[in-house]
């Protein structure tokens, strides 16, 4: 998912995520270069060459502290590059500080829209190429039909609907679903 992701963007992302080691681990994967040890002169193989991580990285991650099941106290660590250039791409962003709420919005989202993402539920996802298409119903909808509160509302408070797809310049109006499943590109 990274790889893809990264493949889209121009530049690197600033990455935020929980503490779960994968994501570090797979962003050094992604991001790094390996710089060659001298030769020692002595025989015997040669040592692997050293992974040094992209200085233009930035990763932080979010800790969140709980008791009764609530939480009680949020760290943030920025694990690659500088609290500066973290705090830089942060004032560039809609969101100010470094959270993780924009992904846990869209789990929530896609948790509710198909009941195979729900945890814990009795439903069971047959074939990966259904599962894949019924996802892709959902992304596409969650874009261009459904308006979003935060990008409707302007600074004089009056609703006026506009999709993310609206608000990225992707298209000039609200899909309907007849349109969105007529698209030739979803046929193919």
């Amino acid at each position: 998912m990274l790889k893809d992701l990264t493949a889209r963007c121009q530049g690197k992302p600033l990455f935020v995520s929980d503490e779960l080691s994968h994501y570090g681990t797979v962003l050094g994967e992604l991001f790094h270069e390996l710089i060659p040890f001298a030769p020692a002169g002595k025989p015997g193989r040669p040592r692997k060459p050293e992974r040094v991580i992209d200085s233009d990285l930035d990763y932080a991650t979010v800790h969140k502290t709980r008791e009764g099941g609530r939480v009680i106290k949020v760290d943030c660590k920025v694990v690659h590059g500088s609290e500066q250039s973290v705090l830089a791409r942060l004032l560039e962003s809609p969101s100010k500080t470094i959270n993780t709420a924009y992904i846990e919005r869209s789990n929530l989202d896609w948790r509710l829209w198909d009941a195979h993402l729900t945890r814990k539920a009795p439903t069971v996802a047959r074939s990966m190429r259904w599962l894949k298409a019924k996802f892709a119903i959902c992304v596409a909808c969650y874009n261009l039909i459904r308006p979003h509160e935060t990008l409707s509302r302007g600074k004089d408070r009056i609703f006026r609907p506009r999709t993310p797809a609206m608000a990225a310049s992707l298209t000039d109006h609200r899909w309907t679903f007849s349109e969105l499943l007529a698209y030739p590109a979803l046929c193919q």
